[in-house]
Formats: structure tokens, C-alpha cells, sequence
């Protein structure tokens, strides 16, 4: 089968080498000049596995209100007349309950254990490398309100389980020693030790040059005007650059896939929420991570990368927007500062990327009503941890196999 992927980030490279490892042939179609420019290029570096839920959670409308007057809020919204904007947070708020949460986290939960299966696979086949490390995530509390809010996600990860490891200050310490000098901030940790880290950008290059030899063409610098149908079905692509004849197509456009489907009907859900970086060259190896740290009270996950710490976090809700605000710069160095100030960051680089988010926290991946039209998009902040996994299940589908997930689950119907 002739297959064009389109969208040259983590989900699609991961998406294009599953599908040509199965015998098809694929092209990818992007409009960067390589592959992980965008959205993949310096994410926080976790592939959270354990650690990986739902923004739409109890007692985030409230939360919500509260941040509008914090200085280092976790959650930003910067409103303006947009319909896709207003109708998204519609349907976020419609997902705050404890039982669409319970629900919601167990789908994701399962995206990502088959995704941790898929990337050890990938590893053992391919010898990739990606500046990864195998040492967990360890979630950090700095309130005993988010010590007693832990339960409900480790009745999750119970539930289907996922590893974990409940820890007071001091286990903190053990487990992150360059903690000792803040120990007395802290009030304890939760800890998923299948949780890896890695930089995305180096997995997806690695990856595209291994998918290369599997047959893959990448065309970039190509900007994509339209997907043809005829007669209810997939013809070709269209770009600026030519059109592409081909059977099937699958979208992997992160916060632009919407953009791609109007012409057909197809409502999807998924809007940008905006998160921002750094990466730090490390100075003091005493004071740095060994792993991921997540500091709950900012939602920041502070990362080892190699001899570099990449700090990410925030969602700022503001649309397509990627400027670089001060004040964002101000809480990523404040947290990483005030837990590991072992990087130089007068040398730190500063980023932003538009995170592909769905209402529920769960991607679309699936078939559409269109006959040969695939959706892979709406990993939110997951997409690194999610790729692996989301790949060999929209290979899956697509192939008429049986499927390790629930089709229903991640399908594009559950918003009907």
C-alpha cells in the first residue's frame, strides 16, 4: 500500500518507520526543512509512562481561578475571540469530573505502557540512540494538599498496573540526591520507575535516517495544500511542490491537523496549548538530576539530558501564538533554580512549542469517515511518550489487525 504521512514530528517519523517496517511504502511530507523542527524539537525530555494523565482533571476550574493571580502559574489563558478556543475549554470543563478522570487517565495509561513495549522493541532492533536514561519520574510535592491529592493517581496506576513508589522527604533524597540542600521543602514524592527520559529531537532524527533505509522518502521544505478525494476516498496529495498520488493518508499535523480536515466535515477537537524551555549546560554535576523531577506546584518537569538539563512545563492557552515572554522565562528558571541550580543559565537557550491537546487528554488515532484518511494527533504533552505506542496501533488499524487497544478508545467517534 502507497501511504503519505504527513507531519515530520515524533508521532509521524514514528508512524512512518512502523508502516514501512510492515512492507508499505511511505512518504512523509513536511513543511520544515528536517524533521522534529516544531513542536518536538526541545519538549521537557520525558517519556512518562507512569507519570501521564489528563490536564481535565476535579478541582482544576478552581485551580484555574487561582493561578489567574499567581506570578509562576502552571496554567495561563490568555483569551481572545476565538470560536476553536471557547468550544475546546467547553468541552475541557465538560471533562473535570472524577469519573470522565478515572476514565481518561486509564486510556492514556494503556497508550503508554503499549508505547513503553514499542520503544524497547524499537531500541533492541535498531540500537538508537537519543541521550536516554531508564531511571523513572519522580513526582515532587511541596504541599500536603497535593500529598493527599496524590491517591486518586495511584488508584490509577494500581489499577492498571503501573509500577510506583510512594515516598516521604527523605526517600526524595534517595532517590534525587543533588534534593539534600531542599529537603525541608519538601513533603514527599511519588515515583514511576518505568519512566525514561531522552532528547526528542535526537530519537526523531536517529529514527527518520533508520526509516530511510527501510525505503521511507521525506519530502520537506513542502508545504501541504489539500488531501484529494474522489468518490468518498483518498486520491493524492496536494503541495506546493506537485501532488503526490497515493492510498492512504495518515495526519500527524499535531495543533494544525484540524486545519487539514475541515474541507470534509470532520470537527476535530484538538487546539495548541503552549509550553516553554530550557536547556541548561550543567556546571555543578552535584546540583543537576539524575532523572526527571516533576515539580507539581508549577507542573515542570526538570530533566537530565546527557550534560544538559531541560526544563519544560507550563500550558498557556493563547492560540497559535510562539513568542517568548519574560515571565515564563522567569518560573522555568525559578523552579529549576530553587530545586537544582546546578546549570549555567546565563548560557540556557529559551523555546516554546504548541502542544496538540484534546479536551480529554487522549489522541485521536484512527480511521475517519473519509476511506483512506488516518489521524495519529492530539498527544497533548505526551506525544514523545505516546508515539511508539501510537504508531504500531494506527499500523494496526489500518491493516485490518486486531488491535492491542480498544479502537473506541482513541477513535475520532468518541467525540459523537
Amino acid at each position: 500500500m502507497k501511504i503519505t504521512v504527513l507531519g515530520a514530528g515524533v508521532v509521524g517519523v514514528t508512524t512512518a518507520y512502523q508502516l514501512a517496517k510492515a512492507g508499505h511504502s511511505v512518504t512523509v511530507i513536511d513543511r520544515q526543512a528536517g524533521p522534529a523542527l516544531e513542536t518536538s524539537f526541545a519538549n521537557a525530555g520525558q517519556v512518562s509512562f507512569g507519570y501521564c494523565g489528563p490536564w481535565a482533571a476535579p478541582g482544576i476550574p478552581m485551580k484555574a481561578l487561582k493561578w489567574l493571580f499567581e506570578e509562576h502559574a502552571p496554567l495561563i489563558l490568555r483569551p481572545k475571540p476565538d470560536w476553536a478556543m471557547i468550544t475546546w475549554l467547553i468541552k475541557m470543563l465538560a471533562n473535570c469530573s472524577a469519573e470522565r478522570y478515572a476514565v481518561n487517565k486509564g486510556r492514556m495509561l494503556r497508550l503508554s505502557d503499549l508505547s513503553r513495549e514499542a520503544l524497547a522493541e524499537l531500541r533492541a532492533e535498531t540500537g538508537i540512540a537519543y541521550d536516554g536514561g531508564m531511571k523513572g519520574t519522580l513526582q515532587l510535592f511541596r504541599k500536603d494538599e497535593q500529598v493527599e491529592a496524590m491517591a486518586k493517581d495511584v488508584k490509577a496506576l494500581a489499577a492498571d498496573g503501573v509500577p510506583y513508589e510512594v515516598v516521604d522527604a527523605d526517600g526524595c533524597v534517595r532517590i534525587e540526591p543533588a534534593l539534600a540542600h531542599v529537603r525541608h521543602k519538601i513533603k514527599g514524592g511519588l515515583l514511576t520507575p518505568t519512566d525514561e527520559t531522552g532528547d526528542c529531537f535526537k530519537f526523531t532524527n536517529e529514527l527518520a535516517e533508520k526509516a530511510k533505509l527501510l525505503g521511507v522518502s521525506f519530502v520537506y521544505g513542502s508545504s501541504i495544500k489539500e488531501i484529494v478525494t474522489s468518490g468518498g476516498k483518498v486520491e493524492s496529495v496536494a503541495t506546493d511542490r506537485g501532488v503526490i498520488p497515493t492510498d492512504s493518508v495518515v495526519v500527524c499535523l499535531g495543533s494544525y491537523s484540524p486545519f487539514m480536515l475541515r474541507r470534509f466535515g470532520i470537527k476535530l477537537p484538538v487546539y495548541p496549548v503552549k509550553g516553554y524551555s530550557l536547556t541548561i549546560p550543567i556546571a555543578d554535576v552535584s546540583r543537576a538530576p539524575d532523572s526527571t523531577v516533576m515539580d507539581e506546584s508549577y507542573k515542570i518537569a526538570i530533566t537530565r539530558l546527557g550534560d544538559r538539563i531541560r526544563v519544560g512545563g507550563m500550558a498557556e492557552i493563547s492560540g497559535f501564538t510562539t513568542d517568548l515572554p519574560v515571565a515564563r522565562r522567569r518560573t522555568l528558571e525559578h523552579s529549576v533554580s530553587d530545586l537544582f541550580p546546578g546549570g549555567d543559565l546565563t548560557k540556557a537557550s529559551f523555546w516554546s512549542g504548541l502542544r496538540p491537546m484534546t479536551p480529554d487528554g487522549t489522541p485521536v488515532i484512527g480511521e475517519t469517515p473519509i476511506r483512506g484518511l488516518y489521524l495519529n494527533t492530539g498527544h497533548g504533552t505526551l506525544g514523545w511518550t505516546m508515539s511508539c505506542g501510537s504508531a504500531r496501533h494506527i499500523a494496526q488499524v489500518m491493516e485490518g489487525q486486531k488491535t492491542d487497544l480498544a479502537r473506541e478508545d482513541y477513535a475520532i467517534a468518541r467525540y459523537n
